[in-house]
């Protein structure tokens, strides 16, 4: 398992994602009790995800940074998790964050998400909490949930950030922040468009969709 060639829209993808994706997957785990709340909440949105898709024996972590979700991905303890990242660094750094004995559960890779090393149909689930919800461009989406539809046996747990009309501008001092999709009708199209239904989904705060997890099944 080994990264492919990239294509013209990984290169696009490249020069204007991978100082973001670099930022996001290396910040630390939160802190604060604020921050741990947060996090034992997108926790809880994987879990409940992971149940919708039927507890995937064989699950991909795509563009898996350093392995944040590891924990709660082993789990489930017949599961056989492989992780991909296009950063051989990245994967060698995320080594440095988790014990031995889960180290043993997860075999990664390096692996652009646009075309991952692995042949049709093999994994029972993938999942994309961090990298998907960074992309403004609706062709490099498509693109993405492209790969996704054609290496996944059966579904797909992806994370997505959501346009609200409760939304403020990040000020100055916030930074950069992931680009919002206009709308859930948006991005649901595109769910379709690649060839997936949808089967369930979550939002971070109920009725106020900072950020929303959906399972999607593939249909053809």
């Amino acid at each position: 398992m080994s990264a492919l060639p990239p294509s013209v829209v990984e290169l696009e993808f490249a020069r204007r994602y991978d100082q973001e994706h670099a930022r996001v997957c290396l910040q630390p785990q939160p802190r604060g009790l604020a921050g741990r709340l947060a996090f034992w909440r997108v926790e809880q949105l994987v879990r409940n995800a992971l149940k919708v898709a039927g507890e995937p024996g064989l699950l991909l972590d795509v563009a898996c940074g350093v392995g944040r979700f590891w924990p709660v991905l082993a789990e489930h303890g017949n599961r056989v998790i492989l992780a991909s990242d296009p950063s051989q660094d990245m994967l060698d750094h995320a080594r440095t964050h988790h014990p031995a004995h889960l180290l043993e559960r997860i075999k990664t890779f390096q692996s652009s998400a646009f075309t991952i090393g692995l042949s049709a149909n093999a994994v029972d689930s993938m999942i994309c909490m961090q990298l998907f919800q960074h992309i403004a461009s609706p062709e490099h989406r498509l693109a993405m949930l492209g790969e996704f539809h054609r290496v996944s046996r059966d579904t797909v747990i992806v994370a997505v950030r959501l346009a609200s009309r409760f939304q403020r501008r990040p000020s100055a001092a916030q930074g950069a922040m992931p680009t919002p999709l206009e709308s859930k009708a948006v991005v649901e199209a595109e769910f379709r468009q690649a060839g997936f239904s949808l089967l369930s989904h979550q939002d971070f705060f109920p009725a106020c969709a900072r950020m929303r997890v959906y399972v999607l099944r593939k249909t053809g």
